[in-house]
């Protein structure tokens, strides 16, 4: 059960968000609803090592608007449900690269032919695009080169 717990806030994109108070998704979408505090991003952005140029590009929250949030201490439940999605992405990527961190951000920053030559976090920045990461992950996952 204990397992079954935490694969289930891996694929939700929880674990490294530190989001330990809710293991449902009912409490998941009440706090996406209140909107994350900002720490929520700043812990992702750690996580990730990606800059927080990239970073706000992938979210798309342009950097004005991004310092605005930081100021005010929370962000927008559109914008923390874009950080949730960018985290699960993250995630699946460290765990394809068994943790390694810097060859996840390497490879989410690396034009892939599978997704028209773009890059993961470009192609994610959309829900269908992520939808469509989430799946080249899982197929290299079990070895289904595209």
């Amino acid at each position: 059960r204990q397992r079954e717990t935490t694969l289930r806030k891996a694929a939700l994109g929880l674990r490294l968000l530190a989001i330990t108070d809710s293991s449902d998704a009912v409490g998941v979408v009440d706090q996406v609803r209140a909107g994350f505090p900002f720490s929520k991003f700043v812990r992702l952005e750690k996580a990730s090592g990606l800059s927080r140029d990239n970073l706000a590009r992938l979210l798309g929250i342009p950097k004005r608007t991004l310092t605005r949030r930081q100021n005010a201490g929370r962000l927008r439940p559109d914008e923390s449900d874009r950080v949730l999605r960018a985290s699960k992405i993250f995630e699946l990527a460290q765990d394809l690269f068994e943790g390694d961190a810097a060859a996840a951000t390497g490879w989410l920053e690396s034009p892939q032919p599978a997704l028209g030559g773009e890059t993961p976090l470009a192609f994610a920045a959309t829900e269908v695009g992520a939808r469509e990461v989430e799946q080249l992950i899982g197929r290299l996952e079990h070895g289904v080169f595209p």
